[in-house]
C-alpha cells in the first residue's frame, strides 16, 4: 500500500504554506504533484482529509485489481477462503492493537520530544497482544471457523501468527503518520503494498501455489513496514521532536486508551466478523462475492473515517474549533460520499462484471446497500470522533456497541433468509437507526470542546 519515493513533493502536497521554498530546479514529478496540491483544500483539516481519502482510494483501486487477478487466478472458493483468513487476521490485528491507531493520532501531535518512545512502546504491545490473540484463535479454530481449519497446520500457523502481529504494527504507522502531519506518506507507503502484492500474486499464480493469495499479501506486508518506518522514524519523527516545545511531556492516559479500545473491538467486530458469519453461513463460494462487493463498498466508509482523523488531529491544538470543523466534515464529505454512492449505485452491475458474471449476479444489490449505507455512517462516523477529541468516552463506547449489536444481530437473521444481500440490509437499517437520532440531538454531541494540554 505505499510508496517511498518524491518525498519532497509529497510534504508539498501536505504542507503548502511552505511550496514556495521549493527551489527553481526541482524535479518533473515534483512540479506535477505540486500543482496537484494546489487543487486540494487550503485548509489542513480539510486537505489532510482529503489527501488521506485519495489513500484510500488508490490503495481501493489497486487492492480491486489484485482480487480481479485473484478471481480469474484461483478458484472461488480459494478466494472465499482466503478472504476468510485475512478478515480473521485483521480482526485479531485489531483486537491486539488495543486501538492504539486512534490513540496515536490523538496524542502523537502532543507528544514532543517524546513521540519515538510513544510510537515504539505502542509497536511493542501492540504487535505482542496481536500475536497472542492468534494463538488463542488457531486453537479455537475448530469452534470458531471450521471452513478456516487449515490454518492450524504448523508452518502455516506460524506464518499467520507473524503476519497479524505484522498487521498490528502496519494499521499503527498509518496513525503515526497521520498524526506527524504526513498524509502524502501514507499514500505512497499504501502504493508499495499494493504493487508489490500484485506481482506477488502473479508468482504465486505462475507456480499454481493454492496459498498465493495470502502470501503475497505476506511478503507486501513486509516489505511496506520496511519502508513506512524508515521514513516515519528517521525523517518525520526527528522532525516532528525537533519542533516540538521542549516542555512537551509523554501523555498518562491509560484511562483514554482503554475505553478507547473497548469500543474500537465492537465496531471492528462489525466490519470483520461479517465475512466469516458469510462464511460459516452461506459457504465459500457465497463468501467470494460477498467479499468482492464489501471491499468496494467500504472504500466509501474509509471516507469518512480519514475526514474524522483529520478532525482529531486539528482539535488536539485548536480544541475551540471543534464544532466548526465538525460541520465542515459533515457538509463536505456528504457532498463527496453523495457523488461517489450515485456513482456506485449506477455502475454497480458493471463493476462487479470485471471480476466476473457472476459477481455481478450475485453482488449488484449487496453493493448498492452498502453504498447506501456510507451516507448515515458519515454521520456516526463524526460523531465518534468528535466525542472522541472531547473524551466523552461512554458515549464512544456506547455508539460502537450498539454499531455492532444492530449489524451482526440483524444479519444472523436475514443471511439464511435473502442470501448476502442480508448483509446489505442489515449495514443500511443499522446505519440509519443510529444516524437519524444523531441528525435531531446533534447539539448534545457537536459542541465546544475544553482546551487541553495533551
Amino acid at each position: 500500500m505505499y510508496a517511498s519515493r518524491e518525498l519532497s513533493a509529497s510534504r508539498t502536497a501536505e504542507m503548502p504554506d511552505t511550496s514556495h521554498t521549493v527551489g527553481k530546479e526541482r524535479p518533473l514529478t515534483a512540479v506535477v504533484l505540486t500543482g496537484f496540491a494546489r487543487l486540494l483544500p487550503s485548509e489542513p483539516l480539510l486537505r489532510n482529509g482529503h489527501v488521506l481519502a485519495i489513500s484510500s482510494l488508490v490503495n481501493a483501486g489497486v487492492g480491486a485489481l489484485f482480487w480481479l487477478f485473484a478471481t480469474h487466478w484461483y478458484d472461488d472458493e480459494i478466494v472465499g477462503l482466503s478472504y476468510s483468513a485475512l478478515s480473521a487476521s485483521l480482526l485479531l490485528a485489531n483486537i491486539g492493537q488495543l486501538n492504539l491507531n486512534d490513540f496515536l493520532i490523538r496524542f502523537v501531535p502532543c507528544s514532543g520530544r517524546h513521540t519515538r518512545k510513544l510510537i515504539l512502546t505502542c509497536y511493542t504491545v501492540s504487535a505482542s497482544w496481536s500475536a497472542l490473540a492468534t494463538v488463542a484463535f488457531l486453537a479455537l479454530v475448530p469452534m470458531l471457523a471450521s471452513g478456516l481449519g487449515y490454518l492450524r497446520n504448523p508452518a502455516v500457523g506460524v506464518w499467520f501468527v507473524a503476519a497479524t502481529a505484522g498487521y498490528a504494527v502496519f494499521v499503527l504507522q498509518d496513525g503515526a503518520l497521520t498524526a506527524v502531519r504526513r498524509p502524502g506518506w501514507v499514500v505512497a507507503e499504501n502504493m508499495v503494498f499494493a504493487c508489490v502484492k500484485i506481482l506477488l500474486l502473479a508468482g504465486g499464480a505462475a507456480l499454481a501455489l493454492e496459498s498465493g493469495i495470502l502470501a503475497s499479501w505476506a511478503g507486501a506486508l513486509v516489505v511496506s513496514l520496511l519502508v513506512a518506518n524508515y521514513l516515519l522514524l528517521r525523517r518525520a519523527v526527528p522532525q516532528h521532536e525537533k519542533e516540538a516545545p521542549q516542555a512537551a511531556r509523554p501523555p498518562r492516559l491509560v484511562g483514554y486508551a482503554a475505553a478507547d479500545y473497548f469500543g474500537s473491538l465492537f465496531r471492528m467486530a462489525a466490519y470483520t466478523i461479517m465475512p466469516l458469519l458469510v462464511l460459516s453461513t452461506l459457504g465459500a463460494e457465497q463468501s467470494a462475492f460477498f467479499s468482492l462487493a464489501w471491499i468496494i463498498g467500504y472504500v466509501l466508509f474509509l471516507v469518512a473515517r480519514n475526514m474524522g482523523s483529520s478532525l482529531v488531529v486539528e482539535a488536539v491544538s485548536r480544541p475551540e474549533r471543534l464544532v466548526e470543523h465538525g460541520r465542515r466534515v459533515l457538509r463536505h464529505s456528504g457532498l463527496l460520499l453523495t457523488a461517489g454512492v450515485a456513482v456506485i449505485v449506477a455502475g454497480a452491475p458493471q463493476i462487479l462484471r470485471l471480476f466476473g458474471a457472476e459477481y455481478s449476479e450475485e453482488g449488484t444489490t449487496l453493493l448498492r446497500l452498502l453504498a447506501l449505507s456510507a451516507l448515515p455512517n458519515l454521520v456516526f462516523s463524526v460523531a465518534v470522533d468528535v466525542l472522541r477529541a472531547r473524551r466523552r468516552m461512554r458515549l464512544v463506547v456506547g455508539l460502537q456497541i450498539a454499531l455492532c449489536a444492530l449489524v451482526l444481530g440483524l444479519a444472523a437473521v436475514l443471511l439464511p433468509v435473502l442470501g448476502i444481500t442480508g448483509a446489505g440490509v442489515a449495514w443500511l437499517f443499522a446505519e440509519c437507526l443510529l444516524a437519524v437520532p444523531l441528525l435531531i440531538w446533534r447539539s448534545r454531541w457537536l459542541i465546544p470542546a475544553r482546551r487541553t494540554t495533551t
